[in-house]
Order: structure tokens, then sequence, then C-alpha cells
């Protein structure tokens, strides 16, 4: 059982966790590491880090929604195809090796960390698209909901280089787009955690009780402060999930 005081933790780990992954992406380096402290085991930290972090990302998107900075009727086929690729990843993760994905990951996320520091056009404005958005969006949530089943770390970052690059969505756009593509692929993985009995309840319900209120004011600094915060924040937290999977796994 876990002590009042580690719930309380637990809850002030969930805020930080939301306010990051509301704007950037990349919560569950503060969640997963919060929740091993706590005595969970690995797997069930895994479980119930994707159970409180998919309360604060519906907060985040709902925000990021109510703003009119995301169209579900043009997500529609990707949100699909994200489920769908993230329930086959996290089912078939027990038969394939991934320790490939232990380097070629982190080399991907410092590609988007230096993307981000010196690419000298982003901004919140939309730029012409490199791709037809109906038809490659679903494409791209098919290939890193997958992603995320199998592994997980920077999906975030990809979605928001996938939007920003190949789609031409300013960084407001992009973050609130991602943010709905990351809650579907969350919710698959559930679809296998929860069943499985893995999710640690009581330590799930105070870290998203934290999520709220984190992604809730992750949303709304993202939405007011646009570029400004998300670029440099995408930076941090690509390079910092790259450190951490290459030094600290």
């Amino acid at each position: 059982m876990l002590d009042p005081l580690t719930l309380l933790a637990l809850a002030g780990a969930g805020m930080l966790a939301g306010f990051v992954d509301a704007i950037a992406g990349g919560g569950g380096m503060i969640g997963v590491p919060a929740l091993l402290s706590a005595g969970l085991p690995p797997v069930a930290a895994l479980a119930t880090n994707k159970m409180q972090s998919v309360v604060g990302t519906a907060m985040a998107a709902a925000t990021y929604w109510r703003r009119g900075f995301i169209s579900l009727k043009a997500l529609l086929p990707a949100l699909i195809l994200t489920y769908a690729g993230s329930l086959v990843g996290a089912l078939v993760v027990k038969q394939i090796d991934i320790t490939l994905l232990d380097i070629a990951v982190p080399v991907a996320l410092i590609g988007i960390a230096l993307y981000f520091l010196f690419a000298p056009n982003l901004s919140d404005a939309d730029k012409a698209a490199r791709l037809p958005f109906g038809l490659f969006v679903p494409v791209m949530g098919l290939i890193i909901g997958f992603y995320d089943g199998i592994f997980g770390p920077g999906t975030g970052s990809f979605f928001t280089i996938g939007f920003v690059m190949l789609f031409g969505l300013g960084l407001t756009r992009a973050s609130g787009n991602t943010k709905i593509l990351n809650l579907v692929s969350n919710l698959a993985a559930l679809t296998i955690f929860i069943p499985a009995g893995d999710v640690v309840w009581p330590a799930a319900i105070a870290m998203a009780i934290g999520q709220i209120v984190g992604g809730y004011i992750g949303a709304r600094t993202g939405i007011r402060y646009g570029a400004k915060v998300i670029r440099p924040l995408v930076v941090v937290v690509s390079i910092a999930l790259a450190l951490r999977l290459l030094f600290f796994r």
C-alpha cells in the first residue's frame, strides 16, 4: 500500500508531467521514474503512467480543441489508425527484437531537437504542406502509434515534428493535434494493461488529479505563448529523453 505522503508526491509529479506533456510531450520521463521511486515494479509503473497520463492528455487535447486548434473530423481516420497501430504494437512487442531502438530513437530525438533549435522559420503560422493531410496523417498515425505500442519514448516529439515538417502546421496547432493522437495511442495500450491488472489504481488516481491541473495549465500556456514556449521546450524534452535512453535505462 502507498502511504498518503507518497500519493501526495505522486500527485505533484503528475502535475509537472501533465504541464510538460501538454506543451511538448515527454511527460513519461517524469511520471515513470516517480512511480518506480514509489516502489512500483517496471510493468506496473509503465501501465500506471499510461493510465494517469491519459487524464492529463485528455484535458490538454480538450483545451486545444475548444480553442479551435484541432479538427476532430479531419483527424478521424488518423485516430482510428493510430489506435490500431498502438494496439498491434502492444500485442507484438514480446515477439520482436527492439534493441535497435535503444540507439535509433535517441539519435532521432537529437535530430528533432536540432531541427527545432536551428530551423529559422518555425512559428505558429501554418506553412504549405508537403503531403496531403487527409491521406498521409493516418499513415503517420499508424506508424507512430505502432512505435508507441512497442517502445514509446518520444512519441509526442515524433508526432509534432511530423505535423510541422510534413503537413505545414504551426507549432501550436501541431501541439494540439499531437495531443489527440497521443491520447488515442495511450488508450490502445490501456486496453492491454487494464485487463491484465497492471495498473496500480491509488497511484494512478493521485497522479491523474495532478495531471488535470498540469494538463490544463500546460495547454493554456502553449496556446497563449505559442512557438515562444513550445519550441524551446520541445528541444529540452527531446534532448532529455535522448540522454535518459542512452545513459539511464
